[in-house]
């Protein structure tokens, strides 16, 4: 049965480490997987990055199955039900943005509770990666499942999503987030 784990929050410095890329797919790896699955879960998120629960890999989770389906798919050149494939691991995303406008969506993360902002993020990409088992695929996606893919590879190269946002956007949330960084120091020192 698969363990919740902490979630890390901002300013915890493992949130601005890169990744390694993963070159072992055992047992071990496929139990992290899924204790990141039950721990995005658990806190109700749609995705989580190997960062947010302190470890410097090159993977992730999601599952947008409880999500509207306002985005579109195609994982190994068909496209499958949602059921068949999430929750879905990434192991080393490789994204490359589509031609495709860009969108500004409300985004949150489980690192940064309570607070939310609007991202610019292209709508349509594709994901080059391999599943905890080590196979290769490609996921080609839009909208919300696009948006979810960029913010979660994001973390694993440190990036987080306050960085993507404009000046305006962040200064509205500059209060909340150092109020937020102020309690991590805080309960790093207990």
């Amino acid at each position: 049965m698969s363990t919740p784990l902490p979630i890390v929050h901002y300013n915890d410095p493992v949130l601005r480490k890169k990744g390694a890329r993963v070159a072992k797919f055992d047992a071990a790896l496929a139990t992290l997987a899924a204790d990141m699955v039950a721990t995005m879960h658990a806190a109700e998120g749609i995705g989580l990055a190997a960062q947010q629960i302190g470890r410097t890999l090159q993977l992730c989770v999601m599952d947008l199955r409880e999500t509207k389906r306002e985005f579109a798919w195609e994982l190994d050149s068909t496209r499958p039900p949602l059921d068949l494939f999430m929750p879905l691991t990434l192991v080393n995303p490789a994204v490359t943005p589509l031609p495709s406008e860009d969108t500004f969506y409300e985004e949150g993360c489980l690192s940064f509770p309570g607070i939310r902002g609007d991202v610019a993020r292209p709508d349509a990409i594709r994901v080059d990666f391999q599943d905890a088992s080590g196979v290769p695929h490609t996921l080609v996606c839009t909208g919300l499942l696009s948006r979810c893919v960029q913010h979660e590879a994001d973390h694993l190269n440190g990036v987080l999503f306050i960085d993507r946002m404009d000046k305006k956007t962040r200064a509205k949330l500059d209060e909340a987030v150092k109020a937020l960084a102020k309690e991590t120091k805080t309960a790093a020192k207990t």
